[in-house]
């Protein structure tokens, strides 16, 4: 794979970034691309090593050493190809995927990883500029109709793998455009839209229809979502279509519940994000919320911290700093320990970069205003041992905060979808389902499925495309009897 001694003779080159003050200036993509003599020379590290842990650390089971070795050969529409064979959206995970692949490289042991999202990004990049990514018509249709309820990467995959094998299908969608949280959680700085938008036009050549602005279930509260404008109820999705894939996400988020909670300026992440999103799309947006000229607290470590984070700091806040509960993870991972796993370990985002003071072990005991408006956070150090959190002793802190966004993550779907549709739920409130064996990713519902986060609960845009590909196959199994699709 690649050349037989590249691994000794390269050394790992990453893509490049634009300078945080050129970048801070607007909203698009500032990450520099492999050049293609970069890319040979990255697909060259790719050893033969016989047993290629990489597949199995990508959750849609890449076949990595074959288009790294077809990238070293300078085959990229071969390597187009074989990627495209297991991942319906390189382009989506070639910039937003954590690449637990790297992780279980087996380079990785005692050296630097391959860089296989790096190579992703260039393969699908080349793709589109040499218009190879093209529709994929079904030779015949099945007559058989599948509505899809959500439009993130998960119903976005199913969706595209149905039209594929003949169905007709519908995709429901309660934002007023499709993405799901790929168009109104993923800041443009990290994705821009348009990856999203020629998706779209390639499977609607290919029969996908797309229902925006349209509320599947019924029992809402009154602002579940303000851009929905219809709501069909589950016993009409039933009368219409022959199966329904429900792939609507795990977008119930996490809350602090501590005193002040209700002052002003304390939001959600999701109450945040989405806005500038709707602002760049070329959208008015009334009242938006801004972090211009604030102290902005953003409580959670993970990577919706970070967005937020990044889009304060291109607001013009006057101080960023983000807590996280748990203790300082290890710069440097143990290796030998941890290895082909996701490892444990220090990470600091091109966002922490352009601007902000981080801080963990850190427990936020109370919010503190005036005038119903929050103008401080009172916070504590806190300790962990044997798995059990304690305040440390004289630590309580303040500071200012005139924005508090809560990015703490998702602890389950919209309960009021799967009770409409009367789904069985497990114990953390997700749609029940399994994955292995016949009636895989079918619910205790009639006819009704369930792919991505509203199953698994929150996790990767990688995971969401892999079961949004095997509930497909699982729905054209049930419909057909039988099924081609790629599991």
């Amino acid at each position: 794979m690649g050349k037989i001694t590249g691994f000794m003779e390269f050394q790992r080159q990453d893509e490049g970034y634009l300078p945080p003050a050129a970048r801070l200036k607007n909203y698009a993509e500032f990450v520099i691309p492999l050049t293609n003599e970069q890319a040979k020379v990255q697909g060259a590290r790719c050893m033969d090593c016989g047993i290629p842990f990489c597949n199995t650390g990508c959750p849609v089971n890449n076949i990595i050493p074959d288009w790294n070795d077809l990238v070293y050969r300078g085959n990229y529409r071969e390597a187009l190809d074989t990627l495209h064979s297991t991942n319906n959206f390189p382009e989506f995970t070639g910039r937003i995927c954590p690449a637990p692949c790297e992780s279980a490289c087996t380079l990785g042991i005692n050296d630097d990883p391959v860089g296989i999202k790096s190579i992703e990004h260039k393969i699908i990049d080349e793709g589109w500029e040499h218009g190879w990514v093209v529709p994929q018509p079904a030779a015949k249709q099945t007559g058989k109709k599948v509505a899809v309820v959500g439009s993130g990467p998960a119903g976005m995959a199913a969706a595209q793998q149905l039209a594929r094998a003949g169905h007709a299908v519908t995709v429901f969608e309660k934002s007023d455009r499709v993405g799901g949280l790929l168009r109104y959680g993923i800041p443009d700085f990290k994705m821009e839209k348009s990856h999203i938008d020629r998706r779209i036009k390639q499977m609607e050549a290919e029969g996908v229809v797309f229902r925006t602005s349209v509320l599947v279930g019924k029992d809402f509260p009154a602002n579940v979502n303000n851009w929905a404008k219809e709501t069909i109820f589950p016993e009409d999705l039933a009368k219409d279509f022959d199966a329904v894939v429900l792939a609507g996400g795990a977008e119930q988020p996490r809350d602090l519940p501590v005193p002040g909670r209700e002052l002003k300026g304390v939001h959600f992440a999701m109450d945040f994000l989405p806005l500038q999103n709707k602002v760049n799309a070329g959208d008015k947006v009334k009242d938006q919320l801004k972090a211009t000229g604030k102290h902005v607290v953003v409580i959670g470590g993970g990577d919706t911290g970070s967005d937020c984070v990044g889009t304060s700091n291109r607001h013009g806040a006057a101080s960023v700093t983000q807590f996280e509960l748990m203790p300082m993870p290890p710069e440097q991972e143990n290796k030998p320990l941890v290895w082909p796993y996701w490892p444990t370990k220090l990470r600091t985002s091109s966002s922490h970069e352009e601007g902000c003071e981080r801080d963990w072990a850190v427990a936020t005991k109370r919010l503190e205003g005036k005038g119903g408006k929050v103008e401080k956070l009172i916070a504590c150090r806190v300790e962990w041992k044997d798995g059990k959190m304690a305040e440390v002793e004289g630590s309580e802190f303040e500071m200012k905060a005139d924005l508090v966004l809560l990015a703490m993550g998702f602890v389950s779907p919209v309960a009021n979808v799967l009770d409409a549709f009367g789904v069985e739920k497990d114990a953390r409130g997700n749609a029940k389902a399994t994955t292995d064996g016949e009636g895989c990713y079918k619910t205790s519902a009639a006819n009704v499925f369930a792919a991505g986060d509203v199953r698994r609960g929150q996790s990767l845009v990688v995971w969401a495309i892999r079961e949004g590909r095997q509930c497909a196959r699982a729905v054209d199994e049930f419909l057909m009897g039988s099924s081609d699709l790629p599991r």
